[in-house]
């Protein structure tokens, strides 16, 4: 059961469809990043509806009126807007075109390589944060799903002893009839009785608690998952061997670590972007218009134009821009550098305490175990040497409480074991499995 329900969260668990978009959103910045690397060409096409001035700016590059043309032709005067006569002035003209431009940089200095190569980092820390969220909620549902089943189990062992109690308050009652136990004995076991029954609320909303949880999990509503997980089973038991792994392992497991590592990149390949914004930037660009007063000369070769050639620009006072660019993304660098090592001493720390409690877990639960069976071994002599009229009843209540504790502090302890391996599952970045669900962003 434990493992349909880790199904359903790969499938349905909203933060890791959110992760998973994310995801998608980072590979889409890594391709509009790489754009920059190939030439970039559109097609335009436009019309117009144009009057020119003969007394704004063109007049002064133009034929000024009564000129004829052939001193036009003869190349003294420009060829700009002649008034026509009337008051009204030049007339208007339609200007159809259409073309296609292209440019493309040319990448000296490594300024888009190094753009590129940041995003590449970016993406893979965006996959990282997915698989990280996807290690966090299987060691969550384990837990939850443990943490369920030994209340499920404290519930029954409380259940157990109310019945016990409730045959000890008959039992008291009878033998008060009798004349042989007083009325402290009644009041005693009636306590007990109401102590045990006190217990069950406390346990019953942790086990509503805890099934909401798994509920909100796999996305669905409080109480969905209540018919399935109502029935008591048994806490899911460990594995026989727990590989830990070399260190080598662990840096390639855990998702922080490599998350950690990808920001160092990014944070290089900045450092690589700002110091390229130093140096010239090429850009070779170059267009093509078909353009004619008339639609009937579009399809006329003789009414292209067309302009190439390149571009540089070379930056040449930025008011300390740049130079503070460099020492922004430098110390982006450090720090990330910092966060980087610490991350790995972190990552150490909860293997080596996640292992501590794994250890301590199992030792505690096997001294419980042999506590349990004693206690047993007391409950059932006190309650036969109080039939027998050996003992009074206050013996029996002490060593009934004494099997409750001890009970209790089993289940617990066999849930700590189980918990800690889902902590040192979490700890080690996805356990020792070679490979864990995936989800995508359909």
């Amino acid at each position: 059961m434990l493992t349909a329900l880790e199904q359903q969260v790969t499938e349905s668990n909203l933060d890791l469809r959110a992760a998973a978009y994310r995801f998608a959103e980072s590979i889409a910045e890594r391709r509009i990043a790489g754009s920059a690397q190939f030439p970039h060409s559109e097609a335009n096409a436009s019309y117009a509806r144009e009057r020119a001035s003969p007394n704004g700016v063109l007049g002064l590059l133009g034929t000024m009126e009564n000129q004829g043309t052939d001193t036009i032709a003869s190349g003294a005067q420009g060829f700009g807007p002649t008034r026509m006569p009337g008051s009204t002035g030049s007339s208007a003209f339609n200007l159809p075109q259409y073309g296609l431009n292209a440019s493309w940089e040319v990448d000296f200095w490594g300024h888009v390589r190094r753009q590129v190569e940041a995003a590449n980092a970016a993406m893979r820390v965006t996959e990282d944060m997915r698989r990280d969220v996807l290690v966090s909620l299987m060691a969550e549902t384990a837990r939850n799903y443990i943490e369920l089943r030994g209340i499920q189990a404290q519930l029954a062992i409380v259940e157990q002893n109310l019945d016990i109690a409730r045959h000890s308050v008959a039992l008291t009652k009878l033998r008060f009839q009798q004349g042989t136990v007083t009325k402290l004995d009644v009041a005693d076991a009636l306590g007990q009785y109401h102590n045990f029954e006190a217990r069950i609320p406390v346990l019953k909303s942790q086990e509503v608690h805890l099934i909401n949880a798994l509920s909100f999990l796999v996305a669905r509503e409080p109480g969905a998952l209540t018919a399935e997980l109502e029935k008591p089973k048994d806490i899911p038991s460990i594995p026989n061997s727990v590989p830990v792994g070399l260190p080598s392992e662990l840096a390639e497991r855990r998702p922080d670590i490599r998350m950690a590592a990808e920001k160092l990149h990014v944070a290089t390949a900045s450092i690589g972007v700002a110091m390229a914004d130093f140096f010239p930037r090429v850009t070779l660009s170059g267009s093509l218009d078909i353009q004619a007063l008339q639609f009937s000369g579009l399809g006329n070769w003789a009414s292209r134009q067309y302009g190439f050639g390149p571009t540089v620009t070379l930056p040449l006072f930025e008011g300390g821009r740049l130079r503070g660019q460099l020492k922004f993304r430098k110390a982006q660098q450090k720090e990330a550098a910092v966060l980087f090592h610490r991350t790995v001493l972190k990552a150490w720390q909860e293997i080596d305490d996640a292992m501590a409690d794994f250890s301590a877990a199992q030792n505690q639960r096997d001294r419980l175990i042999e506590a349990v069976t004693q206690n047993r071994i007391a409950v059932d002599m006190a309650q036969s040497q109080y039939i027998q009229g050996a003992a009074d009843f206050l013996n029996v209540l002490t060593v009934q409480n004494a099997q409750l504790e001890a009970q209790s502090h089993q289940i617990q302890a066999t849930m700590n074991v189980s918990t800690s391996v889902a902590r040192l599952y979490r700890a080690l970045g996805g356990g020792w499995q070679q490979k864990l669900p995936e989800h995508s962003a359909s």
